[in-house]
């Protein structure tokens, strides 16, 4: 029979296989056991002088009556079930012209897969380069300050997430998670995901994953094309017909996905000239902070840290300003990573954080942000787009009218003295960084709160708040300026038949994987609705 186990234990300081830990916790001899099959793994660190891995798993026992009748009085283990998949419910309209799904970044990429899977043959449109070649262009970028528009850290298969750590947790329960990890790992994503508490694939191997969703699309029947911009919608009676490429080429859509990102304010201004309804959005700004990786692993793991199990640590820290008005949180956060250059429109500074899947660049790095709202910028739909221009032209002029960012260790920004690159940790952003008070390129409401939350989080995390701690600025993509509304139970756009509005850039997601949920659901909606073509 097959049980599930949850809650078995193994104490670093007495480490033994998760074999030996199962027969334990059945108290099972290890030959009745078979076939071991993680289903979760954490690391309990609360205790630092007893760091244990807690794991969920999966096993073939072989057991009497009176055996199982003994296990299964302990609420940590139950019978398991396979839960067999639901097919998709298929509409019966008929579809004018396939669907066009407007970005190939996770919810662009999980739209196209999931109706291309079905028969739906979608066309996937995509601004920026195929991903071999993005990482060209924005290697470039970092190396020399070169800067490529179209194909850039937010531009390009894969969209933003591809120049991250590549998180695939989601605060989403949504039973169809699972299933998507599934389909990252066929794409080519490392099977540890499926079970690992904080699962992540790192920016190399999310460029192997999505070049493997990418095939698929196309072997179920889809189409991509690069580097063709969508510069119009063709509306008839406030219903979407059809896309129109910055080449002046007209293409019919029987549906149209968008899927735009956070950062296409050019298609913000297109939907907001057309009509389509949107509402401005809270996000937050701030700076990227480092720190050696090994200070941040003791701060967590005390003398396990650097142990092989672990792997570099993370932290998630939050801090309310004592009017609650203000919360100063960490985001984002890279385990042995790097600060990069994130920039997508020409005169603006950006940084935002990536980690290889080793994470072992010996840094660990996250972005520190404060929430902002129509309160601070205004209630006009694109006004949060213009706030955050605003900090980047700054921190732009900042660094020489160039791509340089502007630093300083958090000593000087405490104490408002002249601005010091003296750091914990070598400076990993490029092309580079010069020193620059950061109080001249932020709101002064986001500054005194920044400055609150990193004294608070030293007592949380030791020696965090060493003032060598380097802050890089600024930060502005945390999550999209704008919602474009749409129907709770279709998904289509409130103002326009046919738009369905999707993922992170429409303001309904917050990372790669509640981006791919949403774009899996926009599909399902899409495909409840029409028939598949013929």
């Amino acid at each position: 029979m097959k049980l599930k186990i949850n809650n078995v234990r193994i104490a670093l300081a007495h480490e033994v296989s998760l074999a030996r830990a199962v027969s334990k916790k059945l108290n099972l001899p290890p030959n009745c056991i078979a076939q071991l099959q993680p289903v979760r793994k954490a690391v309990d660190a609360r205790k630092k002088d007893n760091v244990c891995l807690n794991y969920h798993v999966l096993a073939e026992v072989d057991a009497t009556k009176k055996q199982l009748q003994r296990l299964l009085n302990d609420r940590d283990i139950s019978l398991f079930e396979e839960k067999q998949a639901q097919p998709p419910k298929l509409g019966t309209l008929p579809l004018s012209a396939p669907p066009v799904v407007i970005g190939a970044g996770p919810a662009g990429l999980l739209a196209a897969l999931e109706l291309a899977k079905y028969g739906y043959q979608p066309l996937l449109i995509e601004r920026g380069k195929p991903v071999t070649q993005r990482v060209d262009d924005v290697s470039l970028f970092w190396r020399t300050g070169e800067f490529n528009p179209v194909s850039n850290v937010q531009f390009g298969e894969g969209g933003a997430g591809t120049f991250s750590d590549g998180k695939l947790t989601t605060r989403v329960n949504d039973p169809v998670m699972q299933d998507i990890l599934q389909t990252f790992v066929a794409a080519g994503a490392p099977d540890n995901i499926l079970w690992e508490q904080k699962p992540h694939v790192g920016t190399d191997k999310l460029r192997a994953m999505v070049t493997g969703l990418s095939r698929q699309i196309k072997a179920w029947g889809g189409k991509i094309i690069y580097e063709s911009q969508v510069t119009d919608l063709l509306i008839k009676n406030n219903t979407v017909t059809g896309v129109v490429l910055q080449t002046g080429e007209k293409i019919s859509a029987g549906a149209v996905v968008l899927a735009c990102g956070h950062s296409a304010r050019d298609t913000y201004q297109l939907l907001a000239a057309k009509g389509v309804g949107m509402t401005s959005k809270p996000f937050a700004i701030g700076v990227r902070i480092e720190h050696p990786q090994e200070l941040i692993d003791k701060a967590q793991y005390g003398n396990f840290a650097g142990h092989r199990l672990l792997g570099a640590a993370d932290y998630a820290l939050v801090y309310h300003a004592p009017d609650k008005r203000r919360t100063a949180y960490s985001f984002c956060m890279c385990p042995g990573g790097l600060v990069v250059a994130a920039a997508s429109e020409a005169g603006g500074v950006v940084v935002n954080g990536m980690s290889m899947y080793q994470r072992d660049s010996g840094v660990a790095n996250s972005a520190l942000v404060v929430n902002v709202d129509s309160q601070d910028f205004g209630n006009n739909p694109l006004a949060g787009i213009e706030f955050q221009r605003r900090y980047e032209r700054l921190a732009y002029a900042a660094g020489g009218s160039s791509y340089v960012a502007p630093a300083q260790n958090f000593a000087s920004f405490l104490k408002e003295g002249t601005p010091s690159l003296a750091s914990l940790a070598t400076a990993t952003y490029r092309p580079r960084i010069v020193s620059y008070s950061l109080s001249k390129v932020l709101p002064n409401y986001v500054v005194e709160t920044l400055r609150a939350g990193i004294t608070s989080f030293g007592r949380k995390l030791q020696g965090y708040d060493d003032g060598g701690a380097l802050l890089t600025g600024v930060e502005t993509r945390t999550s999209a300026p704008v919602r474009i509304v749409r129907q709770r139970d279709t998904l289509v756009s409130e103002t326009h038949d046919l738009l369905y509005p999707c993922g992170e850039g429409a303001g309904y997601a917050g990372g790669i994987m509640s981006a791919a949920l949403d774009g899996y659901h926009v599909a399902r909606a899409i495909m409840e609705r029409f028939a598949p073509l013929k």
